[in-house]
């Protein structure tokens, strides 16, 4: 067993998480999400939740097959799906009796100071009031064309970088994966799970794969720097795999789940 004792928590899932190949929507998963959230919530801990899923939803919504690679499509299809995307966590989280916000970000956003300064008053005055912030990158016009101060690149570092912000106790990133291996386990039969992780090096690197899902822009690298980030701040990330996010309370409760990221000294 690992207690992890952990007040202010970010929990970021992925398009994988939310959609099914297709694109469509995954609503057991979305719920099952909901549900835990609104739980530690009623266990009166602050809780953030960094969603992806906007231009994948789009991809489903419009029944296309393949992420467009022109940024105007791209922008359209993330106004699309956050549309919807906000519409069910609106749907679901109501069940719960939980209310939530919503907070859009870009690199800029972050990097100014008076910006800056007025976003974390907003996620400070959310988590006061048992709000729950729910975060993503404004991709309607954050693109990769644009001045790299506009673009967080991915939500995985978006999560990093909002926990950070926060002071977050400890960001759970749920993925497709049961965690970081010492190699890519999709073609090794004999790759280990990694339990704990306690630095990040060039090495940690090398054992990384490639991109994820065609419908969303993460993979295991993203999830490194991510990490790293959070381990430079001093704090804890465990990365854990995401197809019932109820898992949420077995990690809380201190079942070795998924990967943990933790300075040796902590």
């Amino acid at each position: 067993m690992r207690r992890i004792e952990a007040q202010r928590i970010v929990v970021k899932v992925g398009t994988s998480t939310l959609t099914y190949p297709n694109g469509k929507l995954n609503l057991q998963a979305i719920d099952q999400l909901c549900y835990s959230l609104s739980g530690l919530v009623n266990e009166n801990k602050e809780v953030v939740l960094v969603s992806s899923g906007a231009i994948g939803v789009g991809l489903g919504q419009l029944g296309m097959k393949e992420r467009p690679s022109a940024i105007p499509e791209q922008q359209a299809l993330a106004a699309i799906g956050q549309t919807q995307l906000m519409t069910v966590y609106q749907q679901r989280f109501a069940v719960y009796g939980q209310k939530i916000g919503q907070i859009l970000l870009t690199h800029d956003v972050m990097d100014y100071p008076t910006s800056r300064e007025n976003v974390l008053n907003t996620f400070e005055n959310l988590l006061r009031l048992k709000v729950i912030p729910i975060v993503n990158e404004n991709d309607t016009v954050a693109v990769d064309e644009l001045d790299h101060h506009t673009k967080f690149g991915d939500n995985d570092q978006l999560s990093a970088i909002v926990a950070t912000s926060i002071d977050a106790d400890l960001l759970i990133m749920l993925s497709d994966i049961d965690g970081f291996y010492d190699k890519n386990p999709r073609k090794f039969a004999d790759a280990k799970l990694l339990h704990t992780i306690n630095e990040i090096n060039a090495k940690t690197f090398e054992k990384a794969g490639g991109r994820g899902t065609k419908f969303g822009t993460g993979g295991m690298t993203t999830k490194l720097k991510a990490a790293k980030r959070i381990l430079d701040a001093n704090k804890a990330m465990i990365l854990a795999n995401g197809e019932n996010p109820s898992i949420i309370f077995k990690i809380l409760n201190g079942e070795q789940l998924g990967t943990l990221f933790i300075n040796k000294d902590d």
